[in-house]
């Protein structure tokens, strides 16, 4: 009886232990932390990676937008893998007390880390700036360009260029100048104005 109870209770230690070591690990990877700096940037904060971290960090500012690259081993730190979610809120803090999130930050350090080995350290390896909008901006003008080729295929109707007319200059003087006067005047009654030279300058010709 007693060799069953034994026999019994290590069946019960195995179980535990087997399940101790099928326990999930704590995991941050694609997390998002929101947060504010000193001067009211809009920022987020996401992290990935297994064993060497990546943190990247966007910010809107003004009408601008920025921001910056993190990369690291901080699961060296033993602290970090009993708890990874607050080695990245202790990361936050940090940066809310910054009036620019990715400025003067080429290191981030977490309190709870602070005798880790400098592997261990988030460093940045990128940062980059624009206009908020130029995304938009740049979606417009593709866009018309879009619009322009596709517009590029219709049919293109070509203006006739008007007809060049001869001077007409007068050569006589007395009935040839009656007859030009009434062959601009027919010419006004039957053709179109920017025709009354030349109809004139044919009415004057079948006129003698």
């Amino acid at each position: 009886m007693k060799s069953f109870a034994l026999l019994f209770l290590v069946v019960i230690c195995g179980v535990g232990g087997l399940g101790q070591k099928l326990k999930p690990q704590k995991r941050s990877n694609g997390e998002e932390i929101n947060f504010r700096t000193k001067t009211k940037d809009v920022c987020t904060m996401s992290m990935s990676g297994d064993d060497e971290m990546k943190l990247r960090i966007e910010c809107k500012s003004r009408g601008m937008s920025y921001w910056c690259e993190f990369t690291g081993k901080p699961s060296i730190c033993r602290a970090f893998r009993n708890n990874p979610k607050i080695y990245w809120n202790q990361i936050a803090v940090e940066l809310r007390k910054l009036p620019h999130a990715c400025e003067s930050t080429q290191v981030l350090k977490a309190t709870m880390c602070q005798k880790a080995p400098t592997e261990a350290l988030m460093k940045q390896v990128a940062a980059g700036m624009e206009p908020e909008d130029l995304a938009n901006q740049d979606k417009s003008v593709q866009e018309t360009s879009t619009s322009m080729r596709g517009a590029g295929k219709s049919p293109v109707k070509k203006m006739r260029k008007p007809p060049i007319l001869p001077l007409v200059k007068p050569t006589q003087h007395g009935q040839g100048s009656e007859n030009e006067t009434e062959a601009m005047k027919l010419a006004r009654e039957h053709c179109w104005e920017s025709l009354h030279g030349f109809c004139s300058y044919i009415i004057g010709i079948f006129r003698g």
